[in-house]
């Protein structure tokens, strides 16, 4: 099965690639991620502000800091979003395989930054968060592995692609993350049902999932924590939930003022997991709906796009991103107002943080790359070519 499109735009002989690249690119969505960059340096002038005082520091080092980091992220996305699926494919498994490795050393020199969860790798002048990185390298491997179950004599890829998320969520959930290790499940949920899914295998996972989500429960006190306080009829105004809720109820429609607000000044991670609650204190209910028109947009456009993508990788491994993405914005969104319980989960290109920046970058070039039109047309007209 080749990588073809419908209504493909055509691609003449040594035609340069900046054009060509430009010609099929989902411009759309590339400018909706530009848009939530600046939107995460706008916010972060403010949100961080804070804590670089609180650490003797200057003003906007952490905002000089996401900026770098995401000019770095975004010429990645670019160059990226250059390559071919056969390409990103390699990148993905390499970049797989690097992070995993990254993941098994965390018991032995990762660190927790006295958050109660060791997931980072702390290198002195930076550290890392592999499991932000091992993300989009997930899906590009378990998307090679569904696809290539559809070759005649091809290798059980759908198994191999099932036992490859048990280990990861395993893992993740020792760490413990299990924000990250329940993003990476419904990524290869969505992947596998897009690729041809037993209704029997998804309830024997769902089921699973419930069962593990109440060990944890028993198992982990961190993990027991987050979700008494958020089964409790009542909010601690001490909590983050607490500050969070207040700030989003004081910022109403249109906000309380640029550098007005006074949430950044409670909250520790106001410019990384609730750097949204920021947003709708000073920017009020329009900068938030902004915000989800900005992911809804990029989602939208990269699944109809999908649908007519005839490569099965490009098509499996370009819905798993795509989904990953909007509903990691939503979880974080979703914490902030309540509506699920605290996973220490950032906002995709808005939230402050390298690892996050850098890794969204890399699955948004996979995404744009999958997502660009293919130089083939119709089947029809390919049949028509082979008699």
């Amino acid at each position: 099965m080749t990588e073809m499109v419908f209504g493909a735009a055509p691609v003449r002989a040594g035609d340069p690639i900046l054009p060509r690249w430009w010609r099929t690119l989902d411009k759309w969505a590339l400018a909706c991620v530009i848009g939530l960059f600046a939107m995460g340096l706008l916010l972060g002038l403010a949100a961080s502000v804070p804590l670089a005082e609180k650490n003797n520091l200057p003003r906007f080092y952490y905002v000089q800091r996401q900026a770098v980091f995401g000019g770095l992220a975004l010429v990645v996305m670019l160059i990226i979003s250059m390559l071919p699926p056969r390409q990103i494919r390699r990148i993905g498994v390499l970049g797989f395989a690097l992070a995993f490795l990254m993941i098994l050393a965390l018991p032995i020199i990762g660190t927790d930054f006295g958050k109660g969860a060791t997931r980072w790798l702390s290198l002195g002048f930076v550290s890392v968060q592999p499991s932000e990185f091992l993300k989009p390298g997930f899906v590009a491997l378990c998307a090679w592995f569904m696809a290539a179950s559809f070759e005649i004599g091809g290798p059980p890829g759908k198994l191999y692609s099932f036992l490859t998320t048990v280990i990861i969520v395993l893992l993740l959930a020792l760490q413990p993350d299990f924000g990250q290790a329940s993003l990476v499940l419904f990524s290869w949920l969505v992947m596998y049902f897009v690729a041809g899914a037993a209704m029997l295998l998804l309830l024997c996972v769902a089921g699973l999932t419930l069962v593990g989500g109440m060990f944890a429960y028993g198992a982990s006190e961190h993990f027991a924590r987050r979700i008494n306080g958020f089964l409790s009829p009542e909010i601690d105004p001490r909590t983050q939930i607490g500050y969070a809720t207040n700030a989003i109820q004081e910022g109403g429609f249109f906000g309380v003022g640029v550098g007005e607000g006074s949430v950044k000044w409670s909250l520790p991670d106001a410019h990384t997991d609730f750097i949204i609650a920021v947003a709708a204190e000073e920017y009020g209910l329009v900068m938030v709906l902004a915000i989800i028109l900005l992911y809804c947009t990029i989602v939208t456009r990269s699944l109809l796009r999908l649908l007519r993508e005839r490569d099965p990788f490009a098509r499996i491994a370009g819905t798993g991103l795509a989904c990953a993405f909007g509903v990691q914005a939503l979880i974080n969104m979703g914490v902030a107002v309540r509506l699920l319980p605290a996973k220490g989960m950032t906002l995709p290109f808005v939230s402050y943080g390298g690892s996050s920046v850098i890794a969204s970058g890399i699955a948004a070039g996979m995404l744009l790359a999958l997502t660009r039109t293919r130089p083939q047309g119709e089947f029809a007209e390919i049949l028509r070519r082979g008699r």
